[in-house]
């Protein structure tokens, strides 16, 4: 190596990559614990789907509330929300917490994000983005990797929790595909 490839990178470049190396591994980091917390409340019977489903909307809309009261008052009036993207978001927390009642953590995990990321692909195909070679690479091998989980066997997974985890993912998504465009993410 050449002594110039030893200098440091300039400041504000290490800042910006360190802040989202750290948002990232936080993202990371929450949602494991979202399908972890939610497959040990229903793996001992602490709760039930719907009533976890219940709790989970009701603490997430009050807290979105308060934090949307607090930046309301800074950034003038909001806007409305979308229905749509409530349907959406709906649709993901039932289908994710009926699919951890037969799914382990790891299984609905891999199913769940392989889902959203299948969506946001798909999505992105139709908007005129071509994948480059090593992108349909990865995609393929992801592919093949889930279909070889979920097929029949020893191990495969339910069946019908596959299809609601995939259907979370599928949901979910979507309402990021909806919120990629907004201006006010905590209002849209």
């Amino acid at each position: 190596m050449r002594a110039h490839d030893f200098r440091p990178m300039r400041l504000g470049r290490d800042k910006s990559a360190l802040w989202t190396a750290g948002l990232t591994v936080t993202a990371l980091t929450a949602f494991a614990a979202n399908s972890l917390l939610c497959r040990l409340a229903l793996g001992d019977t602490q709760i039930d789907a719907a009533s976890y489903t219940s709790l989970r909307l009701i603490s997430g809309a009050a807290a979105l509330w308060g934090i949307a009261s607090l930046s309301s008052k800074t950034s003038g009036r909001g806007r409305a929300g979308s229905w749509q993207s409530a349907a959406m978001l709906f649709l993901y927390a039932v289908a994710f917490s009926f699919a951890y009642r037969t799914l382990d953590a790891g299984t609905g995990a891999l199913i769940l994000f392989g889902s959203v990321q299948a969506t946001m692909i798909f999505a992105g195909f139709i908007e005129g983005h071509r994948p480059e070679a090593l992108e349909w690479i990865g995609m393929i091998c992801a592919f093949c990797g889930l279909i070889y989980l979920v097929s029949p066997g020893l191990s495969a997974p339910a069946p019908f929790g596959s299809i609601l985890m995939a259907t979370a993912g599928i949901a979910w998504g979507i309402y990021s595909l909806r919120g990629r465009g907004s201006g006010n993410a905590v209002s849209g």
